[in-house]
């Protein structure tokens, strides 16, 4: 589940209601921009979180433990140590402060799955908030399949065409002909004739018409990819400043990066 807008969270909040529905024997995972700052101090939270938070818990984010310790979710972002940029998953505009708000959680029965939780602060979205990224290891269970093949989109577009569909019609009446004969004076059931039609028919559209192939437009252009990597440079640079100045001058120069980008998408579109 993701939150896409501020939210409050207390125990009996519709998030609360909709946690309580997950099967206890399913990996249940809550993530997204929780708006809590939990804090270093697990005191009474031992059980979903560790002291390796930023910070001070606020208002919020004991509403958020509250939650997470009534549906047994543990706040991953807490249970593993590293350095301060890290761990801080917001900065606001002017660079000055940051904060642990964006969250991802999961049941304690799985807890052992969850290896790592960091930020990721090269990863350019033009936000103000870092890619958070979580390594999970699943044991996942042996997928039996049933036999069944895909399904098959044959390129019917050729019949438009006059030569592909006489090529066609030859080919198909070539086979039932053949069908027919090998049929003859012998008894079958309806089932059987019907699967001698749907191979004669189905053979016949993979050797005349072939399979439809899909093709993805590329709406996108190489100038505007040019521009989105030189706005990746422009956060790196962010990331990497080692003075105030310095940073008010990257931040200053991937603000006109990001609008670049915008405008180079809107004319691609």
């Amino acid at each position: 589940m993701i939150a896409t807008t501020t939210l409050k969270i207390n125990s009996t909040s519709g998030c609360s209601q909709f946690i309580e529905k997950c099967p206890r024997k399913d990996l249940t995972i809550l993530m997204g921009d929780l708006n809590a700052k939990v804090g270093i101090d697990n005191t009474g939270y031992k059980d979903i979180m560790g002291r390796h938070g930023l910070r001070e818990r606020n208002e919020n984010g004991e509403r958020f433990a509250n939650l997470c310790a009534f549906n047994k979710l543990v706040i991953g972002g807490t249970i593993f140590s590293h350095k301060r940029i890290h761990k801080a998953t917001w900065i606001s505009p002017d660079h000055t402060t940051k904060n642990q708000i964006d969250h991802i959680c999961i049941n304690k029965k799985f807890r052992r799955t969850m290896e790592n939780v960091r930020t990721r602060r090269g990863a350019d979205v033009a936000s103000d908030h870092h890619l958070v990224v979580a390594n999970l290891k699943l044991k996942l269970k042996k997928n039996w399949t049933s036999g069944q093949t895909a399904l098959q989109m044959f390129n019917t577009a050729f019949l438009r065409d006059t030569h592909k569909l006489n090529e066609f019609k030859i080919t198909l009446n070539n086979r039932f002909q053949a069908l027919q004969d090998l049929l003859k004076g012998e008894e079958t059931s309806m089932e059987d004739n019907c699967k001698s039609i749907k191979e004669a028919l189905t053979s016949t559209c993979q050797e005349v018409l072939g399979l439809k192939k899909y093709h993805h437009k590329e709406w996108i252009s190489t100038e505007t990819l040019n521009k989105i990597k030189e706005r990746k440079n422009k956060k790196a640079a962010i990331n990497n400043s080692q003075t105030r100045a310095e940073k008010v001058q990257a931040q200053a120069e991937y603000i006109e990066a990001n609008k670049q980008v915008k405008r180079s998408i809107r004319a691609d579109k």
